[in-house]
Formats: C-alpha cells, structure tokens, sequence
C-alpha cells in the first residue's frame, strides 16, 4: 500500500505533499528529524491529509495532481472536505 499525504507547519504557514511506501508513523518522524531540504526548516509538521493506494504508481499520480493545483485554498478545501 502506498499514501498520498498532506503535512502542515504552522509554523511557515506551508503544506508539504507527498507520497510514500512507508507506514506514516515513520515517515512523519523522518520528516521532523534533523535534515536538509524543505521539510527540514521546520519541527512541527502534522499529518492533515491522506489518501492510501494500493500501486505507487497511483500514489505518485494523486501527489503530482495535488501539487499542480499551486493553489493553497484549493488544497484547504480538499482537506476540510475528508474531515
């Protein structure tokens, strides 16, 4: 099984997506560990959003549609609508 995630820092004030083959306990640690890149600039991401696939292919392809968005009302909106 593979997810499609959502993280939130309110930090920054960004959402982070992804997709991963991990558990997202895991994952989300791996995030808040200490790293380089964007998710690294920030110690309080939160799990806000996920979709689960059975392929990677599928997951891949519902983060890149995600991402084209570039629109952070649209993203909040998706979010809002799985609560």
């Amino acid at each position: 099984m593979f997810t499609t995630y959502i993280l939130y820092s309110k930090i920054l004030d960004k959402y982070y997506i992804g997709y991963t083959g991990q558990d997202m306990h895991s994952r989300l640690s791996k995030h808040l560990a200490n790293h380089d890149g964007f998710t690294g600039k920030a110690k309080d991401w939160q799990l806000v959003y996920c979709e689960i696939f059975p392929t990677r292919p599928q997951a891949m392809l519902r983060e890149k549609e995600i991402k084209s968005w570039k629109s952070k009302i649209k993203i909040g909106e998706l979010i809002e609508s799985s609560i």
